[in-house]
């Protein structure tokens, strides 16, 4: 009879325990919707279930292993998932759109003063170096006209585009096309194409009028050379 008791003393303890057991298993309490705070008795198991979900996203949702072992004391705080969903669903998501900056470029306004100035500079450095091409020392020889008188002028000067090379001779002298190795009395040697007559050339067969820039026409103005076909 003792041992009757004995144990229906046993079962009663057991069922009071595991009674006690499912009551703090429930007895998580709630801080927020998504935070629980644990008591006594809870595990992840009960406040997964009591709040719906799985024990694995209640792992996730608060950084464990999923699956390890779950270890977790009175006071503790416990994300439920849902907290992380609405933290990811509240983020406020970055202004992607980009900011369009002109970037078109304006090229710069220039003025035409200064691109006629250098438009002139250029056909003057043109005419220098045609110039000291022809005037340039040359040992070659040819037939000799004797001495003429020199004049000089500049075509540009005139409104002509005939350029520096040219010479102008009376043609009946010196035909178009005929080249020309000018000797100047000071030594500088001009070779020279016939390709025009001028009002001094035609009017004294023994003068030639050179082409030259007005920056080169020797201060003199006239002289003498000696003249020879090549």
């Amino acid at each position: 009879m003792k041992k009757v008791l004995s144990i229906a003393l046993v079962s009663a303890t057991v069922l009071s325990a595991i009674s006690a057991t499912a009551k703090t298993a429930q007895a998580a309490v709630s801080i927020d919707s998504n935070h629980v705070q644990v008591e006594a008795g809870d595990t992840y198991k009960s406040i997964a279930a009591n709040n719906g979900v799985t024990i694995a996203e209640l792992e996730q949702a608060n950084g464990r292993e999923v699956g390890g072992f779950d270890l977790i004391f009175p006071g503790e705080t416990v994300t439920l998932p849902g907290a992380t969903q609405t933290q990811a669903q509240s983020t406020p998501v970055a202004d992607t759109t980009a900011t369009t900056e002109d970037t078109s470029y304006q090229a710069p306004q220039q003025d035409t003063t200064t691109q006629t100035t250098t438009a002139q500079d250029t056909t003057s450095q043109v005419a220098t170096t045609q110039s000291a091409t022809q005037t340039q020392t040359t040992s070659t020889t040819g037939t000799s006209q004797g001495t003429f008188k020199i004049s000089f002028y500049d075509p540009a000067v005139l409104g002509s585009n005939m350029g520096y090379s040219g010479v102008a001779a009376n043609l009946s002298v010196f035909p178009k096309g005929t080249t020309l190795k000018i000797t100047l009395s000071d030594g500088t040697v001009l070779i020279r194409t016939v390709n025009d007559t001028g009002t001094f050339a035609y009017s004294n067969p023994n003068q030639l009028d050179v082409a030259m820039p007005n920056n080169q026409i020797p201060s003199y103005g006239v002289t003498t050379a000696s003249v020879e076909v090549l």
